[in-house]
């Protein structure tokens, strides 16, 4: 992959002068201790394979050194193509981090999802009641093709004339994704059992999942979209997960319609998918900001109606990160930042649609770029290379820490209805991003560097 030119210009216009957005400014670096301690640490050597805002986000770091081809490194940011051939053959030292855990696939494959929380929710069901287990009815009816053909065909035919859209489970980006209301439009994925002879000498079909389409999107103009949000993970056991405060919702490009189920540019809201439409203003774009749409929401609906829906949101990652809690390969050298697809309908209710281990870090615009500059930074500030902090913080930038072997709550907000007090999620979604004031109170400065 190699930068656009439109990126090559943002990255220019964002960077005046050699200084990170904390305001600390680059002065002699004492040497790197030889010490595995990562306390005070001074030098980080890191090797990246993207060339996109976290090349840039690494290269403006005071006092990380890149690393090219095979020297040894402290820290990681790789591809998962990278991780699935050499993780397993790596000796990292105590001090080592990389951005993915060994097996993320249980959560950001389709598939593997949607099985995971299958699972998750008969086990509520069985355990604690159906009341908690239906807390996890956020993801749409799904079915596994072709392994799980005959038991979509019952469920295909309960509902006739629904519409259903078909997914590759590991393939991103909108890539191969199509809607269909005929069961002939996917007679490829029938189970190999009910093939042909001739048939089951030609190569396996792809896997997909066939999964019902929300017919009723939320729209905003008439036109559909999505929530794009962010979710660090730096532990699962214990289970410790931070929300950043900014996200966007990605629209289409069409009026939304149901008369026209093979217009790409009207159900899918993939940037990558719209910007290749005839009338998509690079410019304009397709985004708004998380809190423009909090404050649009707010205004439409009134406030009560708005915490709910952050709540129900907030309920999806968490739900969705406990049921892959027991599967996930945890290893103290790991770290995974997800992108989280949320979908809402017209009655505000927000649906999972899907997970990304590697959301995009290519920026569409300058105010993307500087949304995902700010992220990237404050990912690197919780995972904490330098040994900055205590451990015990609730918030580190724009990250909140939402589950910490348990919920977290705000020390400062508490609400008492009927002598009953409850307490306030430590969650902030779309709510003011005042970073900067936040992370000059609580950081001190890089070993060896002073505040400008």
């Amino acid at each position: 992959m190699s930068p656009s030119s439109g990126d090559r210009t943002i990255k220019q216009d964002f960077f005046p002068s050699q200084q990170n957005s904390i305001g600390y400014t680059l002065t002699s670096l004492p040497p790197n201790s030889d010490s595995p301690d990562r306390e005070g640490r001074s030098s980080v050597r890191y090797k990246c394979s993207m060339i996109n805002s976290i090349l840039d986000v690494l290269r403006q770091r005071p006092g990380w050194v890149e690393i090219k081809e095979d020297g040894e490194w402290d820290f990681n940011w790789c591809d998962v193509g990278w991780l699935r051939e050499n993780f397993d053959h790596s000796y990292m030292e105590e001090h080592v981090r990389i951005c993915h855990f060994r097996n993320h696939y249980e959560l950001t494959r389709k598939n593997l999802m949607v099985k995971n929380l299958k699972r998750y929710r008969k086990t509520l069901d069985r355990e604690v009641g159906r009341l908690e287990g239906a807390k996890c009815d956020f993801f749409p009816c799904t079915f596994e093709l072709p392994s799980e053909y005959h038991l979509f065909v019952e469920e295909f035919k309960r509902s006739p004339g629904s519409i259903w859209i078909m997914k590759p489970v590991a393939r991103s980006q909108g890539k191969g994704i199509f809607l269909f209301r005929k069961l002939k439009d996917i007679m490829e994925w029938k189970k190999d059992g009910t093939r042909s002879e001739d048939q089951r000498d030609e190569a396996p079909v792809e896997s997909y999942v066939a999964q019902r389409y929300i017919e009723n999107p939320y729209l905003i103009g008439g036109i559909k979209f999505d929530l794009r949000v962010y979710v660090l993970v730096t532990s699962y056991l214990p289970l410790k997960a931070w929300l950043y405060r900014d996200g966007f919702a990605r629209f289409s490009n069409t009026r939304f319609s149901l008369s026209s189920i093979d217009d790409q540019y009207v159900h899918l809201t993939n940037v990558a998918v719209q910007k290749t439409a005839p009338d998509y203003d690079p410019e304009k774009g397709c985004k708004w900001q998380m809190q423009q749409l909090r404050r649009y929401l707010t205004a439409k609906h009134g406030s009560e109606a708005v915490e709910t829906l952050f709540k129900d949101i907030d309920n999806i990652f968490i739900r969705s990160l406990l049921s892959v809690q027991k599967v996930i390969i945890n290893d103290k050298h790991c770290f995974e930042l997800y992108g989280y697809d949320i979908l809402l309908d017209q009655h505000l209710k927000p649906w999972l649609i899907e997970v990304n281990a590697s959301p995009s870090l290519t920026a569409s615009s300058q105010e993307d770029y500087e949304m995902k500059y700010r992220l990237l930074e404050d990912t690197l500030n919780v995972v904490d290379m330098e040994g900055r902090l205590t451990g015990k913080e609730k918030r580190v930038g724009g990250y909140d820490l939402m589950w910490n072997d348990g919920p977290v709550y705000r020390e400062d907000v508490s609400l008492e209805t009927l002598g009953t007090t409850y307490q306030i999620a430590n969650t902030n979604l779309g709510c003011v991003n005042d970073r900067r004031k936040q992370l000059r109170q609580l950081l001190k400065p890089f070993p060896g560097h002073k505040r400008s």
